[in-house]
């Protein structure tokens, strides 16, 4: 018989923490495999979270209305083989506690070391977060032992190692904290004149962060082009309103612009790759991410899971749906991880074009600027107004050189302007 620690998973890429909403077992109730442990929610995903593992809920270690960081426990789990698991609706039959059943997307980790207690001159448990913060940071375990948790059973956690930093920097690195006067702020940030100094929120750090440890990673590169959609503008303009009468709801550009994209990276497959130490993962599935602005938290990324799969009509309804959950803060975890490629519409805003940045693990993300209509040259050197967009490739120049930038993004704006618009739907 072991225990197992249930952490509150990462909801997405800027999420930093969750709030419990509802428990659907407590200590002491027996769980199956794949049973619906908890619901958690944030400021962007609605989610309910199954147990990873079956057998007995252990302890439980936080109450229904608190929110607690990434990586934090929350619970324990007993794989004990002997728990009965009664008449559980998600159970057919008592699960052992395998290698393959422990196996899941919330995170699970082994509690063969000792609670986190200060002094106890055993191995103390550290989360995900607190770790991958230590290594950023430069702090090596020896020093993590130094800190003291607050977090359930003396755990350290993200607020623990932020003001050891902190009390690091100004020369007070005793493990326990110290009352003191605020510190006066540093000449980079003291006030001078009219002037407003506001505190990052966890979510613009975690932002930050991410974007800086892309940059770091991958050597961006953009490739820009300009592609006249003249024909789909009419065709939209013409079909829109009986679209949402089969449908119920609007018909915009982005699936097309999927469409497209999913064209590009069936030709071009290594642009649906990733890069792990010195090898290159080309993915099979094409999960196609693309940005939603979410009033008041910024941008969200679902995935279209096996884009490739779907028609014109499928990939709208799947845009839709997955929008309208992003606005209404019901995506799960599913919708938010396991993209292959991104799209972001940047003329949604009025831009004419942006450079983004790439959505690690990825090597790619596409944006589109606003459509607007120019003058332009045609082929027969006529002068005429059209219809006319910008768009960038921006790449992982590890992996993808100019020339396969270049050709991906000319594939992308060519299928946009062949396209056969009346047989797609």
């Amino acid at each position: 018989m072991a225990r197992h620690d249930i952490v509150m998973p990462q909801m997405g890429e800027s999420i930093t923490n969750g709030t419990i909403t509802k428990w659907h077992k407590k200590a002491g109730d027996p769980i199956a495999l794949d049973e619906i442990l908890l619901e958690i929610s944030t400021d962007k995903v609605e989610s309910e979270i199954p147990a990873p593992i079956g057998g007995r809920i252990a302890t439980v270690l936080f109450e229904e209305g608190d929110t607690v960081d990434v990586g934090i426990k929350i619970a324990e789990i007993e794989d004990d083989d002997s728990v009965s698991l009664g008449d559980s609706p998600a159970a057919e039959k008592p699960k052992s506690a395998n290698k393959a059943e422990e196996k899941t997307e919330a995170p699970v980790a082994s509690t063969q070391s000792s609670p986190a207690t200060q002094n106890s001159g055993e191995r103390r448990f550290y989360t995900p977060l607190v770790k991958a913060m230590a290594k950023e940071a430069g702090v090596d375990l020896s020093e993590l032992e130094k800190i003291q948790g607050s977090g359930a059973g003396g755990r350290v956690n993200r607020s623990d190692f932020e003001n050891y930093l902190e009390r690091k920097g100004s020369g007070a690195t005793s493990a326990a904290p110290k009352a003191s006067a605020p510190a006066a702020p540093s000449a980079a940030t003291a006030p001078s004149g009219r002037v407003e100094i506001i505190a990052m929120d966890n979510m613009r750090k975690t932002i930050a962060r991410n974007m800086v440890a892309s940059k770091t990673t991958s050597p961006h590169v953009n490739s820009i082009g300009e592609v006249d959609l003249s024909e789909l503008v009419k065709f939209r303009e013409s079909f829109k309103g009986e679209f949402q009468k089969q449908e119920g709801f609007k018909l915009t550009y982005t699936p097309f612009i999927i469409y497209a994209l999913i064209k590009a990276l069936k030709e071009h497959p290594w642009v649906n790759a990733s890069v792990d130490g010195d090898n290159i993962v080309v993915k099979k599935d094409i999960n196609l991410g693309f940005a939603v602005a979410v009033p008041g938290n910024g941008l969200v990324v679902p995935n279209v899971k096996s884009a490739d799969s779907l028609n014109m009509v499928g990939l709208c309804r799947a845009v839709n749906t997955l929008a309208e959950k992003a606005r209404n803060k019901k995506l799960t975890v599913d919708d938010l991880t396991g993209g292959t490629f991104t799209f972001t519409n940047v003329g949604s805003f009025g831009t004419l074009l942006a450079t983004p940045v790439i959505l690690q693990p990825q090597l790619g993300i596409y944006a589109a600027g606003v459509i607007q209509k120019r003058v332009v040259v045609m082929e027969n050197d006529a002068i005429a107004v059209r219809s006319m967009m910008y768009g960038t490739h921006t790449y992982d120049h590890r992996v993808i050189d100019g020339e396969l930038g270049g050709k991906f993004l000319e594939t992308v704006h060519r299928t946009l302007r062949e396209l056969d618009l009346k047989s797609l739907f």
